[in-house]
């Protein structure tokens, strides 16, 4: 593959998923599958890699019955005849890590990061019947509206537990630089943040990028401060991820992402994920001259289109994360006002 002679833009080799219980090799020894997920994002993208004896796995899908029906048709199907064997995991989201204590309880090697690793370990621990103070402080801090808020009090929260098999106590920890040997070929692992921290990409000198949601055509893969640390600026690693990625790229690689098509033109991908931020950032400071707000008001600046119940919560995350950034470079500053929400300001006003 020449990955010196692509055209600049989005190009996508294929026009059509693989259908349900099928796959398509979109290299030599690599097949694409995709599974189905329930929700708005309704499907999942996952490799699988010829590893001689066995299959590498990257990414699994929830600990849902339609994921592992799906597994099972292509275990049965196009994959039948030896053992998955190891799988690699690029991120802790559910529906990426959801199925690897499934694939380790039949014996597969599961490889990750320590971050990643680590933070699915925890969050299967953490178990709530209603949202805690903290989840509710960091609502109100963002400035959600009264009756939402109250209406989120009285709701079981999201548990990751309930979407994620038991993650094995035992794996193999990948970092940035490191060289994994998969079907023959030699993939460098860059490690990605601000969607999810210690996010692994991996690369080989021959043009193929197993992307998970580090790179995503079509949609912007959601940049989100939690709870859990509220003055974090993922936004800012985000930024710094996707420049450096960049300069890393050759340009024309075959990018394999966790969600929509595989596609070429990795670096405008780049380039527009930058820019997107960038402009959203601005578009805050230009309604911020007009008087200060809450992240939660920041909702038609940032995203350009309204935001229903089902999305708020994502959306609030990444309100948060761009006021955060903003506050860390010093555009903005924030004061509490008396019912305990954050009210952001142009610094210079």
């Amino acid at each position: 593959m020449d990955v010196h002679n692509v055209p600049e833009g989005i190009r996508h080799p294929w026009q059509e998923a693989p259908e349900a219980g099928t796959v398509v090799e979109v290299a030599p020894g690599i097949l694409w599958a995709r599974l189905p997920l329930p929700m708005r994002l309704d499907h999942v993208n996952v490799f699988v890699l010829d590893d001689g004896p066995h299959w590498t796995v990257i990414d699994t899908g929830l600990n849902w019955t339609g994921c592992r029906e799906a597994w099972e048709a292509l275990l049965a199907g196009p994959l039948a005849g030896k053992p998955v064997g190891r799988v690699i995991v690029t991120h802790h989201h559910p529906d990426h890590i959801g199925l690897a204590g499934w694939f380790a309880d039949q014996g597969a090697a599961i490889w990750a990061t320590r971050v990643a690793w680590l933070f699915g370990r925890m969050l299967t621990l953490d178990r709530h019947d209603r949202p805690t103070d903290r989840h509710m402080d960091f609502r109100r801090r963002a400035g959600m509206p009264h009756d939402l808020l109250a209406a989120y009090a009285a709701e079981k929260p999201f548990n990751f537990a309930d979407c994620v098999a038991p993650i094995p106590l035992g794996f193999n920890a990948i970092d940035e630089g490191d060289e994994i040997a998969i079907g023959g070929r030699r993939w460098r692992v860059r490690i990605g943040h601000g969607h999810a921290p210690h996010h692994a990409t991996l690369w080989t000198p021959d043009g193929l990028a197993l992307a998970g949601d580090q790179i995503i055509p079509g949609i912007s893969s959601n940049i989100s401060v939690y709870p859990t640390e509220p003055d974090a600026d993922p936004l800012g690693d985000w930024l710094e991820s996707c420049r450096r990625l960049h300069g890393l790229a050759e340009g024309g690689e075959l990018v394999l992402p966790g969600h929509k098509l595989p596609f070429h033109g990795v670096r405008f991908r780049l380039t527009q994920l930058i820019e997107n931020h960038d402009e959203a950032l601005g578009r805050i400071e230009e309604v911020l001259a007009s008087g200060p707000m809450t992240a939660a008001e920041a909702f038609p600046a940032i995203f350009k289109r309204k935001i229903g119940d089902a999305d708020y919560g994502l959306a609030l995350g990444e309100a948060v994360a761009h006021m955060n950034h903003l506050l860390k470079q010093g555009r903005v500053s924030r004061q509490e006002d008396k019912n305990g929400a954050l009210i952001y300001a142009l610094a210079s006003s």
